[in-house]
């Protein structure tokens, strides 16, 4: 029996990009189509197999562990998006400000899809959902840049709509416009995850 199922939902990708170097900029590069590889995208600075750990993985490791990197593409919701741009006051919020590697439509509530889940692109090409991508102030440092006064509303108007952090599962071509389809692990919530969270 598949341990993974496809679903019902699907999206089509609205944008790409990439961070070249996010201690020079973090705003990402704009692309039209891209070349998903087992790094990630060609020249994205959050590319590799490995990566340093980081504060998301405090809790597990001293600061520059050498880890697998999970973390190579940063996905957004469009929807979502939008909405953290209307809640800080702002028309639109620019991909690129938010360092983001793809942004989806049609997917509802983006950001919770289950860890572990997949999202396949026509070439066969598929990413795998590592966790949701927490806010913080580096985008809204970007957003100050074109937006005075509206930078630090970012963080908090991006609670549950910051997307999720992925890893490609699957190496192929990608470009905006593909449909992309949801994938999910065909298992239940678990049962003391209240608990463990306390």
């Amino acid at each position: 029996m598949p341990a993974l199922l496809p679903t019902g939902f699907t999206g089509k990708i609205t944008w790409l990009g990439r961070v070249i170097d996010s201690e020079t900029l973090l705003q990402a590069e704009p692309l039209n189509s891209a070349e998903l590889t087992f790094h990630g995208i060609d020249g994205e600075c959050h590319g590799g197999l490995t990566r340093p750990s980081c504060v998301r993985t405090k809790a597990q490791y001293p600061k520059g562990t050498e880890i697998r990197n999970v973390r190579q593409l940063s996905v957004l919701s469009a929807e979502e998006l939008a909405a953290t741009a209307r809640d800080m006051g702002l028309e639109l919020i620019d991909p690129a400000w938010v360092g983001a590697s793809m942004v989806i439509e049609g997917i509802p509530d983006f950001t919770h899809v289950p860890p572990s889940s997949r999202l396949q692109m026509p070439s066969g090409a598929s990413i795998t959902i590592d966790m949701e991508n927490r806010p913080c102030v580096l985008p809204g440092r970007e957003i100050e840049k074109d937006h005075p006064g509206f930078g630090a509303a970012f963080k908090p108007a991006a609670k549950n709509r910051r997307g999720v952090t992925a890893w490609v599962e699957r190496e192929g071509a990608v470009a905006v416009g593909d449909t992309v389809t949801l994938h999910i692990p065909d298992q239940p919530v678990w049962a003391h995850l209240a608990d463990a969270r306390t």
